[in-house]
């Protein structure tokens, strides 16, 4: 992780001690990342800051985040839009957190690109719309927004410390850094261990954390991982591992949004497989998951077939019908089709 510019510590330090009424915004389909970054910034302004601050999420969370969701100061803007609005036209600062660039709120954009308030960015992304923030934190080499979150605040006058901050703090971050490197197993920096580090000893329990994360989900998502690996998943002679999940698997198995979370990660465990694709069908679209192995660029196949983006071994888009395929029914043959004519183009196995 490269130092953060004192220069924009010391602008953020004025746009926090000025601000009244602030506004944080997460991206589309909120995942642990964005609920613990935004969850955490919120704790910050509110209790330590004494700032009227609002967390924004443009779609609802998924009920297994639920327990991260703060008692106050929360705006679900898919269920009270009005109420997002007013949030947003009242505020003298807004804050941008996991997301690349404003089109990442999706129905919220458009409010965001009319908000007058000073913009900040923080965020771990590839290629962050600086035009649109006053101050940018973004850095790659780092686990997740939490990550970076947790290093700003650190740089603020009167911190330094992770036990100079609370544990309603801590804890968010904790979440949001565990939840995108997949438990430790995929994009681990030094100084990611080095920041749960500090955090267990400033007090987070990691324990209890972990038992809400990752052992409270219903019975319905294991039953829908047995079938999704038993019959959705196809693997290709090229190392490629697929699979296709629409309307009528997710109703049959009564899965919740975010009860797949994690899915994606699952083939990477088989030996040949190099690169794992997910579809999971939305209204007009599917949402696509792609993870891979090193050498082979996710986020390559992310930009040229899926509209999207992200990191060297995950990235995610969205596949989009009948605009790319004529119906859902086709998308296993485009996957096919769009990974045979990418695998070949991609160096060969380090087991090879």
């Amino acid at each position: 992780m490269q130092v953060l510019s004192s220069a924009d510590i010391l602008r953020l330090e004025a746009l926090f001690a000025a601000a009244g009424h602030a506004c944080i915004v997460v991206h589309t389909h909120p995942d642990g990342d964005a609920i613990g970054s935004g969850t955490a910034l919120l704790a910050y302004l509110r209790r330590c800051r004494h700032t009227d601050a609002t967390l924004l999420l443009p779609d609802s969370a998924p009920d297994t985040l639920g327990f991260l969701l703060p008692e106050e100061g929360l705006v679900d803007a898919a269920r009270d839009p009005q109420e997002a609005a007013a949030r947003l036209a009242a505020c003298d600062l807004l804050v941008c957190l996991d997301m690349n660039g404003l089109g990442r709120a999706e129905a919220l954009s458009a409010q965001l690109r009319a908000c007058s308030a000073p913009k900040v960015l923080i965020d771990h992304h590839l290629s962050p719309e600086r035009d649109s923030f006053d101050v940018v934190f973004s850095e790659t080499d780092i686990s997740s927004a939490s990550e970076l979150l947790y290093q700003v605040l650190l740089a603020l006058p009167g911190v330094g410390a992770a036990e100079r901050l609370p544990l309603a703090v801590l804890t968010p971050l904790m979440a949001g850094m565990t939840t995108d490197t997949n438990n430790f197993a995929n994009s681990v920096w030094p100084s990611t261990l080095r920041m749960a580090s500090e955090l267990l000893a400033a007090g987070v329990d990691r324990d209890a954390l972990l038992d809400q994360l990752y052992h409270r989900y219903r019975e319905h998502r294991f039953r829908a991982m047995g079938a999704f690996l038993h019959e959705r998943m196809t693997i290709t002679p090229d190392g490629v591992a697929y699979a296709v999940l629409d309307r009528d698997f997710l109703r049959r198995y009564d899965v919740q949004d975010g009860e797949t979370e994690g899915f994606v990660n699952l083939p990477l465990g088989i030996g040949g497989v190099r690169l794992s694709v997910f579809l999971k069908e939305d209204e007009g679209h599917f949402r696509v998951s792609i993870r891979s192995k090193a050498g082979v660029a996710a986020n390559l196949l992310a930009q040229e077939a899926f509209h999207g983006g992200g990191h060297p071994c995950a990235a995610g888009g969205k596949l989009y019908f009948p605009q790319d395929i004529p119906a859902p029914e086709a998308a296993a043959e485009y996957i096919a089709t769009v990974t045979a004519r990418f695998m070949r183009n991609q160096g060969p196995s380090q087991s090879e």
